[in-house]
């Protein structure tokens, strides 16, 4: 006896709705990771371009998922789709929306004046390539 459970049914359902959608042009993605291009889509059979003049046939269910077409192009040919926004001015900065600049260096006050800093730092004044470096 098969038992299934609900939401084993429920992506059945979809994977099988999925492919049925297909229609010639779209981009796809094996079960076995290969990208193609749907040709001809038959009952249970898809006719895949995997390279320009390269076809093959594959069963429905080796189709496992239908690409966008800019996420097929971004996989297939790495080509990104890029975001333009409505308003060109947001591309540039002001001179009042320049990020602050980040102080990287110590402050006097907070750090504290311990002997063993000191002596650590007397130590670490040998540069690379001297006797004695670290």
């Amino acid at each position: 006896m098969f038992l299934m459970t609900r939401s084993a049914k429920k992506k059945q359902q979809a994977a099988a709705q999925m492919r049925d959608h297909m229609t010639p042009g779209t981009g796809v993605r094996t079960i076995g990771g290969m990208y193609a291009t749907v040709k001809e889509v038959n009952d249970d059979t898809v006719l895949l371009e995997l390279a320009p003049g390269v076809h093959a046939v594959f069963a429905k269910n080796a189709i496992g998922a239908v690409l966008e077409d800019a996420e097929y192009n971004r996989i297939v040919h790495g080509t990104e789709t890029p975001v333009v926004p409505d308003d060109a001015s947001s591309l540039t900065l002001d001179k009042g929306d320049e990020a602050p600049k980040l102080d990287l260096g110590k402050k006097d006050g907070a750090a504290d004046g311990t002997e063993a800093d000191e002596t650590k730092d007397a130590k670490d004044t040998k540069g690379d390539g001297e006797t004695g470096a670290k």
